[in-house]
């Protein structure tokens, strides 16, 4: 079994300025780390090679710098990584980001089984695997807590808002998986001291390396969502308690809202 793990680098802090102009996220001089919900993700497939054989290799977009996840996961475990970088793909949102995610990992060979976490914290839409699979042309599913290989194909749990289903599906294929399904390992010293820097395992993938060079379908050029106005909320400690019976707390409620003239 080949699979593959997408994982991004996020901000390692809620304190992250926005670019005005832009509307995306300042992160130079910013702390970062793994997103934690690709950890699930990246701990599910390790599970599945040590059961049933095969590679992992990992991959991410983001600036050069955004290597030091891919380290990370090899030192947890994954056998390659790959980067996509390039200033083309900067400022990208989320259907940029899966068409550019796309054609990265149509460089990257043969795959059964591409896994993502649930979503990012920083742009916490959930959306990126889902549209990664319309692009590839695979069948996907979403909220994984479970899979197992049985007869070549994948038997999967999917936790619904109000029903577990079981299901199959063929591969190659995408599964997002849910947050809190695994407890991920921690990386290896041993591996680190092994690898070291891992410059041997880890690829980068620019612009001139995909396929599609029609600029106008990445970064900021390729992403139809317009943000009007991006601002960081006023950060306040101010609260009001309420209580009472049901009616009381609905009517000073309504009140509350019509104050602030939301509704």
């Amino acid at each position: 079994m080949n699979i593959i793990v997408c994982i991004k680098q996020v901000p390692g802090t809620n304190n992250v300025n926005v670019d005005p102009e832009t509307g995306t996220l300042i992160r130079d001089g910013v702390t970062s780390k793994m997103n934690p919900n690709d950890l699930f993700a990246l701990e599910l497939g390790l599970k599945l090679i040590e059961k049933n054989g095969g590679t992992l290799k990992v991959v991410t977009m983001g600036p050069p710098s955004a290597n030091e996840v891919i380290k990370e996961a090899i030192y947890m475990g994954a056998d390659s990584g790959v980067i996509i970088s390039d200033r083309k793909f900067g400022g990208a949102d989320v259907l940029a980001t899966s068409y550019t995610l796309c054609s990265g990992i149509k460089t990257m060979g043969d795959y059964d089984l591409i896994l993502t976490g649930k979503q990012t914290t920083d742009g916490d839409t959930a959306q990126v695997g889902s549209e990664l699979a319309e692009h590839l042309n695979i069948p996907h599913s979403a909220n994984i807590h479970n899979v197992e290989l049985i007869d070549n194909k994948l038997r999967y749990t999917s936790n619904l808002e109000n029903r577990i289903i079981v299901a199959d599906i063929t591969m190659p294929c995408l599964l997002c998986a849910d947050e809190d399904i695994n407890t991920p390992r921690l990386p290896s010293y041993k591996r680190k001291k092994e690898f070291n820097d891992c410059k041997e395992l880890i690829r980068t993938i620019t612009f001139e390396d995909v396929e599609d060079k029609d600029e106008n379908h990445y970064g900021l050029k390729g992403s139809p969502t317009n943000v009007e106005r991006i601002f960081e909320p006023d950060k306040t400690k101010e609260k009001e308690i309420f209580d009472g019976d049901s009616d009381l707390l609905a009517n000073k409620t309504f009140e509350l809202l019509r104050k602030h003239r939301f509704i």
